[in-house]
């Protein structure tokens, strides 16, 4: 028999390092990781003896159990589920194959991460908890189907290295032995044990054993007492969702969520309901509280678990929720659903897409009654989840109205740290108002500063500060709240007094000429110039055109590298601003004056600015502000 010595991958050197030396408190939770782990296996295995009987082998129950053996200072986790070959056992247990790795380790490092252990269920590594208790620990499996030789055992002290081999296993399956550390040895007494697996296994589906000792009486002398062992099923095996709403407590359902989730935090709500007629199934849904760190990740699972009849047919069920709600977590168990049903038949399933609709409903009903009966504990999820909620109103046509009522945005008119709705938005309104106005900005004090809001403050309109790049595409597809347009203020023509049209056209006529000279210079990289309805202070500001893409959303796809469709700017001018009349007086006295060129550049500079973009050429635009100081200065 060949036996490997192998290392850890380097994120699992730096785990096992912060399990052994940085998380003390609650490190029961262990007993729970390797149980669900169990769980998952046999799930595993049941689904694929629906369609390959050979799986079951000679057994007819599956079953997680518990051995604790004092003298040897061993607690084994044993399953008799899918178990694992040898490729799989090195790639699972000496590898995390997570794209959020490096930030959860972050996490570990640079909190109280001894506070919330529970973090490591979460990003799905759970098995390492074991080195929390165990100074070593062994794992013996052998594949489902696989002849009894083709056992492999993996064996480590969490010391940067371990070892796998070749051995004989004599049932399908897999064994965790934990060899408990000398002050960990509580774990071995039978209270200990059966407290933890109430506290957080008591709804794993499949029965945890363990052989207890027993005290009974002597079938041969009577009165007689003698010991016995006896197997005995820790856990109560209920399913939660098909229970009864009024008989299941707050800590039943939020232990369950910790279950189904790994989170470490109570959810936001609970969504617990029956749906019969067209289509029956059970759901028990939950809304988080806090954000999962891997949320933005392309290997994000995504959607509840999918039970039919009981019996586990996929952890993830991405078809049963749309995108813009892939937070939310649960279980779904479905009475019409084929038993042997595929990832491929679910898409065109329309029993699936019944349940999508009405878990879709619950979900924004529910959040809806939030936000109108528990505004704070609303405002606390919508911090965390509004930036994946509201992509519903891009992706979701039939819901954007619900959607937007359910959106919160800060704006000009209110205090830091308040919230507007469009609802709010709409009947506070001027009566002169005609639309909704935005800005996408990244802080409220880059709003706040913003020339392009100059006239909306003087005029006092409110407008809508959103902090997200994907904002202006999410607006675009709203495009209106009842009736109302919903308008960028860095987009197209303002116009916002019809009183001052004269005034304009006055201004338009007195600079015509330098207007002209104006575009011709920057010919090349405008689209247009024109005089501005929204600047009142600044002289200049770049504007696109209506259906144009916002500033901050061709930053932030430059950033990721894709191309943007050329998007040339109109560059705005403010007839008030007493620069044009400096440059109106050089122009009628000398048109192609140089001075007069290098104002039209600086100006073009100065609008990149306040943009956010970078001049063309910084060093060029450097030097003549510095020779502009440098003249000024020389005059006093």
């Amino acid at each position: 028999m060949t036996k490997e010595n192998l290392e850890f991958k380097t994120e699992v050197k730096q785990l096992l390092d912060l399990m052994i030396h940085s998380l003390y408190s609650h490190k029961e939770i262990f007993l729970r990781e390797l149980i669900s782990n169990a769980s998952d296996a046999i799930d595993k295995a049941r689904y694929e003896s629906l369609t390959n009987s050979s799986i079951m082998e000679n057994e007819k129950d599956w079953k997680i159990k518990l051995t604790a053996d004092k003298e040897a200072g061993t607690l084994t986790v044993s399953d008799n589920g899918i178990g694992m070959s040898k490729d799989e056992i090195t790639k699972a247990l000496g590898t995390i194959a997570h794209s959020g790795t490096k930030d959860f380790l972050a996490i570990l490092q640079n909190r109280e991460a001894k506070d919330n252990p529970e973090l490591i269920g979460q990003f799905g590594v759970g098995f390492y908890s074991s080195f929390m208790v165990a100074d070593r620990v062994t794992v013996i499996s052998r594949k489902a189907g696989r002849d009894r030789k083709n056992g492999v055992k993996w064996e480590s002290s969490g010391d940067g290295f371990f070892t796998v081999e070749d051995v004989e296993k004599e049932n399908k399956g897999t064994d965790v032995i934990l060899h408990l550390k000398d002050d960990e040895k509580k774990y071995l007494e039978e209270w200990e044990i059966r407290g933890i697996v109430s506290k957080y296994s008591d709804y794993i589906e499949h029965p945890v054993v363990m052989d207890v000792e027993r005290e009974k009486e002597s079938e041969l002398k009577k009165g007689e007492k003698v010991k016995l062992k006896e197997e005995e099923t820790l856990n109560s095996q209920k399913a939660i969702w098909l229970k009864d709403k009024s008989g299941i407590s707050e800590n039943e359902y939020n232990e369950f969520y910790r279950h189904v989730s790994h989170d470490f935090t109570d959810p936001a709500k609970v969504i617990h309901f029956k749906a019969e007629g067209t289509s029956e199934f059970s759901a028990l849904i939950y809304i988080p509280s806090k954000m999962p760190h891997d949320i933005y990740y392309k290997d994000y699972e995504v959607g509840p678990r999918l039970y039919v009849k009981r019996v586990q047919i996929m952890d993830h069920c991405e078809q049963l929720i749309p995108v813009y709600l892939r937070f939310v977590k649960g279980v779904v168990d479905s009475s019409d659903l084929p038993l042997n049903i595929s990832r491929e038949m679910l898409q065109s399933d329309r029993q699936i897409d019944i349940i999508n609709k009405n878990i879709t409903k619950k979900v924004l009903d529910t959040l809806e009654d939030m936000k109108k009966n528990e505004y704070d504990r609303y405002l606390s999820f919508y911090k965390e989840f509004g930036r994946i909620l509201k992509e519903g109103i891009h992706f979701d046509f039939s819901r954007k109205e619900k959607l937007a009522d359910l959106i919160l945005f800060e704006s000009t008119k209110k205090s830091p740290g308040e919230y507007r709705t469009f609802q709010d938005y709409v009947e506070n309104m001027p009566e002169d108002q005609g639309e909704i106005y935005y800005i996408i900005a990244a802080s409220r004090d880059e709003a706040a500063g913003s020339p392009y809001i100059e006239r909306f403050k003087e005029k006092g309109y409110e407008v809508l500060i959103m902090p997200d790049e994907v904002d202006d595409v999410i607006m675009n597809s709203l495009n209106e709240y009842k009736g109302k347009k919903i308008k960028s203020v860095v987009k197209g023509d303002i116009k916002l007094d019809k009183s001052e049209t004269a005034e304009k056209e006055k201004a338009e006529k007195k600079f015509k000429e330098l207007i002209e000279l104006i575009k011709f210079q920057l010919k090349d990289e405008l689209k247009d110039v024109r005089l501005s309805g929204r600047l009142k202070e600044t002289a200049c500001c770049l504007v696109a055109e209506e259906g144009g893409m916002d500033p901050h959303m061709e930053k932030l796809l430059q950033s990721m590298g894709q191309s943007i469709p050329e998007n040339r700017k109109i560059l705005e001018l403010n007839p008030k601003h007493p620069l044009f009349e400096a440059m109106q007086a050089v122009f009628e006295k000398e048109p192609k004056s140089l001075m007069l060129e290098q104002y039209i550049k600086l100006l073009y500079d100065q609008a990149l600015l306040l943009e956010g973009s970078k001049p063309k050429d910084p060093a060029a635009f450097a030097g003549a502000v510095t020779r502009l100081m440098v003249k000024e200065a020389q005059k006093a």
